[in-house]
């Protein structure tokens, strides 16, 4: 059975179908890409995952158990983590006081006020930090570190909550290729190591095509093609969606197909 069971899942926003009847699966140990244009539904899908969203129709298992219709927070405390396109970091915190703030609310003990918070879950903290190329930084203030090292920071955060399933919302928007390549790499090490199930949306194709093991693609709401990378593209309505009818996914065209996608 697959960690991440979508069975016909619909939410319609007044009289538009923001997404329309879809269903897929995400088995342990998998990086799979969710595309699609702007306005395919990809971000309702992913509100709908963690609870931000109730469906219409349909429903969501997670390891069995049916989470559509849970609070975010119930559903992040049974294993599903998620990273956003802007940095949820806290700029005037540290590095490691953003991962110690993680792991205590992990613990349930940010009302606990009697215990100095920054004594608490340090060693795990370091742990976390060292694990995502960030311990040389641990003492910086996130609003002076890089972009990219925000990212790479904010992906402790996620991990501190043991989460088997990670939803991952652009994680490489607005970073330098070299610095996408990296934080791809090394959430795809994370995944073999961990055996994580990655759900991630991404515009940058080169990206996708390096990294994921599969990739689904939404148009209008509704999910057009699944598969792997040859398969996804040689799709005739992916071609059609993303460049009109008569051209194909070539290898010079996926870094100039991220622009749009």
């Amino acid at each position: 059975m697959s960690l991440l069971q979508v069975r016909n899942i619909s939410k319609s926003f007044g009289g538009v179908k923001a997404v329309d009847d879809v269903s897929f699966d995400l088995p342990a140990g998998q990086l799979l890409a969710l595309l699609g244009p702007n306005g395919a539904g990809k971000s309702t899908c992913f509100n709908i995952l963690n609870g931000q969203y109730r469906p219409d129709a349909g429903s969501v298992l997670f390891d069995g158990r049916r989470i559509d219709g849970m609070k975010p927070r119930d559903i992040w405390r049974l294993g599903v983590g998620r990273t956003f396109q802007i940095s949820a970091t806290f700029a005037s915190m540290t590095a490691l006081e953003n991962v110690q703030m993680a792991l205590i609310s992990r613990e349930r003990k940010l009302f606990q006020l009697w215990s100095p918070a920054a004594s608490l879950y340090r060693d795990e903290a370091m742990v976390l930090l060292e694990q995502v190329g960030m311990a040389a930084q641990a003492e910086r203030a996130c609003g002076v570190l890089a972009y990219g090292d925000i990212k790479r920071v904010e992906l402790a955060v996620a991990l501190a909550n043991r989460p088997r399933l990670l939803l991952m919302d652009e994680p490489t928007a607005g970073m330098a290729p070299q610095e996408r390549n990296a934080l791809m790499a090394l959430t795809k090490k994370l995944v073999v190591e961990r055996n994580l199930s990655v759900l991630f949306t991404e515009h940058s194709m080169d990206v996708v095509f390096t990294f994921a093991d599969r990739m689904i693609v939404l148009a209008r709401g509704q999910l057009i093609a699944e598969g792997d990378g040859d398969v996804i593209r040689n799709h005739p309505k992916v071609q059609e969606v993303y460049f009109g009818s008569g051209k194909t996914f070539e290898k010079q065209d996926i870094s100039h197909a991220g622009k749009s996608i």
